[in-house]
């Protein structure tokens, strides 16, 4: 499908193709004249990278067209234009010292013919990943592909590359080169875990990256249902029913890409320069009556000011924050904050997370004038810190599958021959045997530290998690009671509400919220409707259209299926 698309395109046959970004890197299409980026490309550098399909040859400009999915990518699309004029692009960070790379590199080498470790040592620390590499860490990767380090030695399959009477090291095995040969490789997916009933059925699946957080006690939603978990143990999520009406974690969908922190600097200057009362750019005209709103009801983030809103309702008290950095480092704060909140008065906290901010929903009055400061704190203690992320997030299994992708890399887990390939339950159990043994008989191995400190880099997103916290201390702190959600606020409700399960589809009730918050909006002697009226008819010429845009869509309320679905018998329509 992928060489007859690419053919198509290459020779005209094809006029447009709907792709993810499958179609994103090592092509060339001559004939593309312009690529449309469905929503936020959510990094300057990636929006690069795809506006370059198009114009692909000497002398050719490439054209790209940001396509906004909601009004805070109009915004988002302002801030990439800035950033690329000004050429604003992300760094590049290179991986430090991976030991399972460098491990399965040593027996590639060797099977190419061998290698002298002197010869090889100066080579791989000429690269920027290993210019630091100590002598001690080459001496195990050596000792590791010679006999599997301290633990694994009386074991033969282990003893992968020794050194011959002339002192190169080779593969002696046949069996050993050939397994090696049918697993290399470094690149990983992500997998997915069954969720099952103690004793009972199972409920379907869900993403590894968002059940490895869990710990045992945790609630979330799947399926209609409020679960507790129980364990994780073989890739299944073993759990119960939760019992009363206890806060749950929604679903986190891992797979999204989060917001640059390049870009996300640029948005946050896009919106201190709405509140400076510059609404030059296109899509700040086009945006400027929802965040006319936002200002009135509330407040918008900017460089110097941390915008915290807080909202009670009949589910309990909401805490919206917005530090702007990226839906990875939302998800550690807001179960860092949670944690250490729950540690001094124990509650339970439902949390949603999207690139702008996060959602805190107790059930219990807390005081987040007070509490909010106070959880901030001490942002430059590494120690405390890093203990606390460990403690709030389910560490032990996150470390665990982290561990299991570097075995598969350093080639301690076989992953079966070609058109066999063993499921991700098996390499689960493969290498939590491994795990435990290390941590047992080789407690210093080097596999070991490095799933803690990728753990830390990639799972947790530490250094930026620490920059965040460093820049939100530096700012003033606006805290705002809300009478009702804002413009900000109703992204994250929509998020939690998602995995609510009612009789009532999401889309009418986004749809019913809609329609209140707009009507709140436009109320009578309200600022909004006086700017309304004073709008130019440019702007209010754009309202329309979005109206008549969304009047078109209806989220679906009068389709053929939805109005069927309300004639069936209540029972089938909660089925």
């Amino acid at each position: 499908m992928r060489e007859w698309v690419e053919t198509s395109l290459k020779s005209g046959a094809l006029r447009a193709v709907v792709c993810t970004s499958s179609l994103d890197l090592g092509v060339d299409f001559l004939p593309v004249e312009r690529v449309l980026q469905i929503g936020s490309p959510k990094g300057i550098a990636r929006l690069l990278q795809r506006a370059g399909r198009s114009g692909h040859a000497p002398g050719r400009p490439s054209r790209i067209t940001i396509v906004p999915t909601h009004a805070l990518e109009l915004i988002e699309g302002a801030a990439a234009r800035h950033s690329v004029q000004a050429g604003n692009i992300e760094a590049r960070n290179v991986p430090q010292q991976p030991l399972d790379v460098l491990v399965q590199h040593l027996v590639t080498v060797a099977l190419g013919g061998g290698f002298v470790p002197e010869k090889l040592l100066t080579e791989v620390r000429s690269t920027a990943a290993y210019e630091n590499l100590s002598d001690a860490d080459w001496a195990w990767c050596l000792a590791f592909v010679r006999q599997g380090g301290e633990a694994l030695g009386a074991y033969p399959d282990f003893h992968r590359v020794l050194p011959d009477a002339q002192g190169v090291w080779r593969v002696p095995d046949a069996r050993l080169a050939r397994r090696h040969r049918m697993n290399i490789g470094t690149i990983v997916s992500d997998a997915s875990m069954a969720v099952q009933f103690v004793g009972g059925a199972r409920l379907g699946h869900v993403e590894e990256s968002f059940a490895a957080r869990l710990k045992p006690g945790d609630c979330f939603l799947f399926g209609g249902r409020l679960l507790e978990l129980v364990r994780v143990h073989d890739m299944t999520a073993w759990v119960k029913r939760a019992q009363g009406q206890r806060a749950a974690v929604p679903r986190w969908n891992g797979g999204k890409m989060p917001l640059s922190t390049t870009l996300a600097e640029a948005v946050v200057d896009q919106l201190e320069r709405v509140a400076g009362g510059d609404h030059g750019e296109p899509e700040l005209k086009a945006a400027r009556a929802m965040l006319a709103v936002q200002r009135e009801w509330s407040a918008l983030p900017t460089r110097q000011q941390l915008l915290a809103e807080v909202l009670h309702s009949r589910e309990g008290t909401h805490l919206f924050l917005y530090p702007f950095a990226g839906r990875h480092v939302h998800l550690g704060l807001a179960s860092l904050i949670a944690w250490r909140v729950a540690r001094n008065s124990p509650t339970t906290f439902s949390i949603a997370v999207n690139d702008y901010g996060f959602e805190l929903l107790s059930p219990t009055h807390c005081d987040w004038a007070e509490l909010l400061p106070q959880t901030l704190l001490n942002p430059h203690a590494d120690d405390t810190l890093r203990a606390d992320i460990l403690e709030s997030l389910n560490a032990g299994e996150l470390a665990q599958r982290r561990f299991r992708e570097i075995a598969r890399i350093a080639g301690l887990i076989f992953q079966g021959h070609p058109g066999e390939q063993r499921s991700n339950r098996q390499l689960q159990a493969s290498s939590r045997l491994f795990w435990d043994v290390f941590r047992q008989y080789d407690p210093g191995n080097r596999l070991l530290q490095q799933a803690e400190r990728e753990l830390l880099a990639l799972e947790l997103d530490m250094a930026r998690l620490q920059t965040a916290l460093a820049r939100m201390n530096a700012q003033t702190l606006l805290l705002h009671q809300l009478e009702r959600p804002t413009p900000f606020a109703f992204p994250l409700m929509v998020e939690r509400l998602r995995e609510k399960f009612s009789n009532e589809s999401v889309a009418e009730r986004i749809a019913r919220m809609v329609a209140q918050l707009e009507q709140a909006a436009g109320g009578k002697g309200r600022k909004a409707a006086r700017a309304k009226a004073d709008a130019p008819a440019e702007e209010q010429a754009a309202q329309q259209a979005v109206k008549a845009v969304l009047h078109t869509l209806d989220f679906g309320r009068d389709s053929p299926e939805a109005q069927g679905a309300a004639r069936r018998p209540r029972r089938e329509r909660k089925a």
